[in-house]
């Protein structure tokens, strides 16, 4: 299948005939290549040449491939990514899906098998580049009844949505991370007067701040160094259209003003320009954190909070609609085992009754890679296991009516009181009761702080499966913070393992 518009593929391997082979195959085709060679090459390049699709070869220098795929995720989670291996290692097959890669080919790569993959990525992504969003296929029957099938919660999500779709009203969508606050927003599309108008999703939290205005508004040339041309940005792409603003708490309060100054006025002005322009646009936003708070703590304006909260539509976590977990089971099996052209084994009862009785903090997007786990490498027992591990809830939100009820389901960690280990506190005896080298209050206090501060870490690390950013919200740090203290965690093993074999 030739391609009709030309996708951007990023080539990230050190085999530089494996890379050039790719590519003169792919150039063929009518693909856009670029290339890297390591994993911080690849990451710099991703943020400026914006692939839309990622060959990740295992053998590179510098990062490895599991973390450049993690950060490759967290700066454009739709993107496909694609791992290259020379080893069948289905360990690094599980850990891969887990962090989001669409498929894995071995090496020597064949182009008819690389084909294939590029073609199913292509279909999936032809809706969009052809303007038929992915709300066409909420309108399936099969689709419609997965999502409000069984849940009488999720038929009142449906009846408000049919109630406010063919609206111009600003919508607020809450519901935790993973609970289909995007396929809400698209439905709202799909049935509105607008349904043949662009969909624009912008994700305010994968998006540096710095970068965010210009993605948002565009920039005229000149605007900045580099600004060699002008640059339409997200709402003028949205023009007469809905825009859907994804964790709309994590944009920066410098940008709420100007947001505001849209949902006013409909008026905007690109970085460096002279004058304001005027879109038809209505917006949608979604939050997995209540936004009272954020206000209370003077990090999101108080009118923007009015402006958006016009009508609130509240998704449930799955595990407070259980009923619905076999219908998603059934569907991402079928799906799945289409996508991937394997056959495995139903889920036996013991596994059924494990993901009856887990908590789902992840909620459908955790169920939903789980099964697409499961059907690649085939190992229930793996499965079994990751569900037997207790996870703790990050967060519940409830809504009342049209108002903000806030309901603090407190993580397990929350639950369990941390009692650090015993901390050892060098005393040295002298001559008859007196004592020297005795550390001050200070010191016992602060060596006391540190050991409770690792057990904790350890503890949460270990429940999330050493998932880092989940463990960083439920110890209610930055993710940064959280890799600055494992990094001073790792230095003080260094230290004591160097004084041990000393």
């Amino acid at each position: 299948m030739v391609p009709n518009h030309k996708l951007r593929i990023l080539i990230v391997d050190d085999d530089a005939g494996i890379s050039r082979s790719l590519s003169y195959h792919l150039v063929r085709r009518g693909f856009d290549i670029s290339h890297a060679t390591t994993g911080e090459e690849a990451v710099r390049i991703f943020r400026v040449y914006d692939p839309g699709l990622v060959l990740l070869g295992e053998s590179m220098r510098g990062m490895k491939v599991l973390d450049t795929l993690e950060r490759i995720k967290q700066v454009k989670p739709e993107v496909a990514v694609v791992i290259l291996s020379g080893s069948h290692d289905p360990e690094m097959i599980f850990k891969a899906s887990k962090l989001g890669a669409d498929d894995y080919l071995g090496k020597p790569v064949e182009p008819q098998d690389l084909d294939l993959r590029i073609d199913r990525i292509l279909e999936k992504q032809r809706p969009a580049a052809e303007g038929t969003q992915i709300h066409d296929q909420v309108r399936r029957s099969n689709d419609f009844a997965m999502l409000f099938g069984a849940s009488p919660t999720m038929e009142e999500v449906k009846n408000t949505i049919e109630q406010v779709a063919d609206t111009t009203a600003t919508v607020l969508i809450r519901g935790e991370s993973g609970t289909g606050k995007e396929v809400v927003a698209r439905m709202i599309c799909s049935q509105s007067g607008r349904s043949e108008k662009p969909f624009v999703k912008v994700n305010c939290a994968a998006i540096p701040h710095e970068l965010l205005e210009s993605e948002l508004f565009g920039y005229e040339p000149g605007a900045f160094t580099g600004a060699n041309r002008q640059k339409l940005g997200k709402f003028d792409l949205a023009n007469g259209g809905t825009i859907f603003l994804d964790e709309v708490r994590e944009m920066h309060p410098s940008l709420q003003a100007k947001l505001l100054h849209v949902l006013q006025g409909g008026e905007f002005s690109r970085l460096g320009g002279k004058r304001d322009i005027s879109v038809d646009v209505r917006v949608l936003a979604a939050t997995n954190k209540p936004l009272e708070s954020a206000v209370e703590e003077g990090l999101f304006r108080e009118d923007l909070f009015y402006r958006l909260n016009v009508i609130t539509i509240h998704i449930p976590p799955l595990r407070e609609r259980k009923e619905e977990i076999l219908v998603f089971l059934d569907y991402f099996l079928r799906k799945y085992s289409e996508v991937y052209s394997k056959q495995p084994a139903p889920f036996g009862d013991q596994a059924v009754g494990r993901l009856l009785e887990y908590n789902w903090p992840g909620n459908i997007r955790e169920l939903e890679n789980l099964v697409k786990r499961y059907v690649i490498v085939g190992n229930e027992a793996q499965i079994i296991r990751e569900l037997s591990t207790p996870k703790p809830i990050v967060s519940s939100t409830s809504a009342a009516g049209s108002g903000w009820s806030v309901r603090d389901a407190r993580s397990d960690v929350d639950k369990v009181p941390i009692k650090p280990p015993p901390v050892a506190i060098p005393i040295t005896a002298a001559r008859g009761d007196s004592i020297v080298d005795t550390p001050s209050l200070l010191e016992i206090g602060r060596r006391a702080a540190m050991s409770a501060e690792r057990e904790a870490i350890e503890r949460v690390l270990t429940q999330t499966r050493w998932n880092r950013r989940q463990a960083a919200k439920i110890l209610k740090i930055s993710y940064k913070a959280l890799l600055n203290k494992l990094k001073v965690i790792e230095e003080q093993d260094a230290a004591q393992n160097k004084n041990l074999t000393a």
